[in-house]
Parts: structure tokens; C-alpha cells; sequence
């Protein structure tokens, strides 16, 4: 009874202090206790729910039958709201906070909420080398699934809780993607509701126009239902190779070789300096020296992003072999390293032997609780953006990232872009090799101010020709926007379809301009 009593006592003294210091004071200046007493347990709670729920409906084969059945509901509920009048723009039901994104869409509150309830993964055929799953799957229920069964996805994108509708509706990226392209590239097919609630699928031979004008929509086309993926074979093990490089034009040069190499299939650099950075090569096998296995996925181990660090630090090259699973998802237990900024001994060993088990707290969840002072403060002085510029102008785009916001690490993650219709290509009619600069993380450039800072460079990513991912805060006006996007057989499509009462317009469904 000891131990009982005497949680019992915390409890109750941790309440007092709450209710003396008011739950606002702590969730701002002290949200480690909260992030640790109470959303790390609830997000443990959420995963094992999710994970058992997505095996047990895959093994009953109850899937398929029954998204038929919601697919039906989903278009009586459009019938619907056409019958009433379309008085308001429709969206789907999902709560904002349940999204990866930081952004908070206000607009769930105004629009018509269709309610889609579709998490399952429908079929997975190996002969044709497809899986078929619902917009609401989680990258982490593909990686369970497939590599149980010695496939992948070709772009895999790291954070467990990114859906295949988030994925295509907006875009996603892995360091495959200098070999396959963005996640977008790798689907084979997409079924829709569309705004008069009839079903469509597109595929790149069949309803093409609109196959290419969904990704990066926003869900202003119509609601996702299903998507078909490529896949391919998986091995057991990445062999991830490890080099630190200094100096801006090494780093550049190295990365781009790099990237270029098809015999590398992952390419990944973090930059830890403007003339720091780790590059990583790797590729898939099933062949492992014992000695160099590095488990990186489990819960007692240091956050990826710290042990390549080491790398810098020693200034040594290395060699590891990394469990399949645990390198896709190598950036999830410190989200990147945000979770620095929230639990700060996070990656104590302590910590992580105790509880590293529980982490890292369900983002949807960080959102749900930060409440409106925090959200301003993060808005202020924090900052969540990929940038996408092409590979040629990668030193001059790390200048601009340095002089606007100075952000480190720096993701550098290389994609091809194919010339194919749609919002994003490249600017000639040939494939291009392009970089993601992801900046995660709280400026230190004096006096950084939001608006200001980002605009600076958002003009710098639309003169090279770059874009942009929509997940995160933009501050473009609308004919900067659509300088940045190509919006041709967007909007020939949205007149086509009906959409101009029944969605809004992307850049009113995601820029802060049209949103505030």
C-alpha cells in the first residue's frame, strides 16, 4: 500500500501546485510535467489501440467490406449537404488537432464536416506490387504490416502518425526520394468523392488531369477515400554509412554526388553549423556484421539526430547496420529534435532507460493542450518549414536560411522532381534534382519576427524556383502563391468538378493572409 499511498500524495501535492500556479503557467513554463505525467501515457494508450485495431481488422479481412460501406455514407453525406442548399464550403470531419501539422485550421469550425472514418490498409497484392489502403493510414501501420511481410513503401516518410491522406493531399519526402520522388510519385492510383458526391478514380491513363491535380490540393478537389502504392521487396537491415564533412562548398559538393548515386538507396545530411554537417548513404540488406548492429529504434537508445552528432564530434567516419523499421522511423522519438525543447533532459540515459518507452508524445495531443498563449508564443519565436529549392542552388539557399533565421540542425533531404502536370514540377520539361531544407526549431537571429523573416524567405524559394510544403505557417499573398504554384490545371479542374462552392481555394484553406 506504501508506493500507492504515496503516488497518491504526488498526485494530490501536483494538483495543489496547479491549481496555486494556474494550468496556463504550467503548461507554458513548466510543460515537461505535463508532457511527462499525462500525454506521454495517453499517447502509449492511443498507439496500442491503433496498432492492435489496424492487425486484428487486416487478419478478419474486414476492411474491404466495410469500406464500401463508408464510402457509401461518405457520399450521402454530400448528397446532403447539396440538398440543404450548399450553404458553406464542406471539409472533412477530422478535429484539426488530430493533424501532424502545427498549423490550427479554423475553418473546421465554419465549413460543412464530413465525417470520414477510414484507418485501414484494404488489400496488399505482392504480384502486382501494390497496396491499397484508406486516406487515414498511418505510416507507422504501413511499416508494422509491410516489413512483417518483406515489403516496404519506396518513400516512407519518417514520423509514425503521417497519414497516406496528409501524404498525398499535401506531399511527403524521405531520403529515398532522390531515387523515387516525393510520396506523390510512388501512388498508382487515387479514389475520390467528388463535390456533387459521385465516386471517381484517377489513375496517370485514366482521369488524369485530376490523378495530377490532387497532390498538394489540400483536400480542395474532393475527398480522398483510397489510394493505390507502389511497393517494394524489403531486406532486413540498412547499412548507413556515416562522414562527417566541413566547410560549406565540401558539404554541397559531397551532398550532391551523393544524391546523384543511384546505388545509394537512402541519402540524408544534417547540418549542425552553416560549415558542419553529417552526411548518411545507406542501403538495403540482409547481411549484418554483429558487431556494428545498431538497434536505433529502441526506446533506451540516444535520439538519432545526438548520435550522428558524435560523428561530428569525433570527426571520425562510421559504419552501421540499422533494422529496417528503425531507420524508417530513426527521426520519431525526438520528433526530429523538437523534443528537446519540450522535455529537455529528454535524452538523458536516465530518462530514457525509465521512460523512453513511452516517447515520443503524440503530436496531435502537444496541439489539443497547448492552448491559445503558447500557440502565439510558438508562432513568435519557433519555427516549423521545409523548404524545397533545386540541388543547384543548395549553398546559396543554406546562406539565406542562415542570414533569415538561423536554425540548427538543418534537415537536407535530396528528391527528384519529375516534369509531370500538377502544382509542383519543375520549372523546364526534364526531371530535376531538388533538396528539402527542413528548419525545426527557435531562430537565433536577433530580433526575429515571424512575418517579416518568412516572407524574406519565401521571396528567396520563389526566385529559385523552389516551393514551399503547405503543413506549415506561409505568409505569401495570393499572387505570390500562385507564383510559387502552378495553378493551371488546378483551377481548370476545380470550375470542371464544381468545386468553387463546395471547397475552398488551397490558398485560402492554408495561408496565414487568407486565414487571419
Amino acid at each position: 500500500m506504501e508506493p500507492t499511498v504515496s503516488l497518491a500524495v504526488c498526485a494530490l501535492l501536483f494538483l495543489l501546485w496547479v491549481r496555486v500556479k494556474g494550468l496556463e503557467f504550467v503548461l507554458i513554463h513548466q510543460r515537461w510535467v505535463f508532457v511527462c505525467l499525462f500525454l506521454l501515457p495517453l499517447s502509449l494508450i492511443f498507439d496500442i489501440y491503433y496498432y492492435v485495431r489496424a492487425w486484428v481488422v487486416f487478419k478478419l479481412n474486414s476492411a474491404p467490406r466495410l469500406h464500401e460501406e463508408r464510402v457509401r455514407d461518405i457520399q450521402k453525406q454530400v448528397r446532403e449537404w447539396k440538398e440543404q442548399g450548399s450553404k458553406t464550403f464542406m471539409c472533412t470531419g477530422r478535429p484539426g488537432w488530430l493533424t501532424v501539422s502545427l498549423r490550427v485550421g479554423k475553418y473546421k469550425k465554419t465549413h460543412k464536416n464530413i465525417m470520414i472514418n477510414l484507418m485501414d490498409i484494404l488489400e496488399v497484392d505482392t504480384k502486382k506490387q501494390i497496396v491499397r489502403v484508406e486516406p487515414l493510414v498511418t505510416m507507422g501501420q504501413v511499416t508494422a504490416l509491410l516489413n512483417s511481410i518483406g515489403w516496404t513503401l519506396p518513400v516512407l516518410p519518417e514520423l509514425d502518425d503521417l497519414t497516406v491522406g496528409g501524404l498525398i493531399m499535401g506531399t511527403g519526402i524521405e531520403s529515398s526520394s532522390h531515387k523515387y520522388g516525393l510520396f506523390q510519385h510512388i501512388c498508382t492510383a487515387y479514389e475520390l468523392v467528388l463535390a456533387d458526391g459521385s465516386f471517381v478514380r484517377c489513375t496517370p491513363s485514366e482521369n488524369s488531369d485530376l490523378f495530377y491535380a490532387v497532390p498538394w490540393s489540400c483536400g480542395t478537389l474532393g475527398f480522398l477515400v483510397a489510394a493505390e502504392i507502389r511497393i517494394i521487396p524489403a531486406k532486413k537491415y540498412v547499412k548507413l554509412r556515416f562522414e562527417p564533412v566541413r566547410g560549406l562548398e565540401a558539404i554541397c559538393a559531397k551532398f550532391t554526388r551523393e544524391s546523384q548515386r543511384q546505388e545509394n538507396h537512402f541519402v540524408e545530411g544534417l547540418l549542425y553549423s552553416l560549415d558542419e554537417a553529417v552526411i548518411m548513404t545507406g542501403v538495403m540488406t540482409d547481411e549484418v556484421e554483429p558487431s556494428k548492429l545498431n538497434s536505433i529504434g529502441n526506446y533506451y537508445k540516444p535520439w538519432f539526430f545526438k548520435h550522428v552528432e558524435n560523428y561530428l564530434k569525433t570527426n571520425q567516419e562510421g559504419l552501421e547496420y540499422i533494422p529496417l523499421r528503425h531507420y524508417y522511423h530513426r527521426h520519431t522519438r525526438s520528433i526530429f529534435w523538437e523534443l528537446q525543447d519540450i522535455i529537455p533532459f529528454g535524452n538523458n540515459p536516465i530518462f530514457r532507460y525509465l521512460f523512453g518507452w513511452m516517447v515520443p508524445p503524440k503530436i496531435s495531443l502537444l496541439k489539443l493542450t497547448q492552448g491559445e498563449t503558447l500557440r502565439k508564443l510558438y508562432e513568435q519565436h519557433h519555427v516549423v518549414q521545409d523548404m524545397l529549392v533545386p540541388m543547384k542552388c543548395l549553398q546559396q539557399a543554406l546562406y539565406t536560411f542562415q542570414n533569415d533565421i538561423h536554425v540548427y540542425p538543418i534537415w537536407l533531404c535530396p528528391f527528384i522532381l519529375p516534369s509531370q502536370p500538377g502544382l509542383v514540377h519543375p520549372k523546364g520539361n526534364e526531371a530535376e534534382l531538388y533538396i528539402d531544407i527542413g528548419a525545426y526549431g527557435e531562430p537565433r537571429v536577433k530580433h526575429f519576427e515571424a512575418r517579416p523573416c518568412m516572407r524574406q524567405l519565401e521571396k528567396f524559394v520563389r526566385s529559385v524556383h523552389g516551393f514551399q510544403m503547405l503543413y506549415a505557417d506561409c505568409y505569401m499573398d495570393r499572387e505570390e502563391f500562385w507564383e510559387m504554384f502552378d495553378g493551371s490545371l488546378y483551377h481548370k479542374l476545380r470550375e470542371k468538378l464544381g468545386c468553387q462552392d463546395a471547397f475552398p481555394e488551397v490558398y485560402d484553406k492554408i495561408c496565414k493572409a487568407a486565414r487571419h
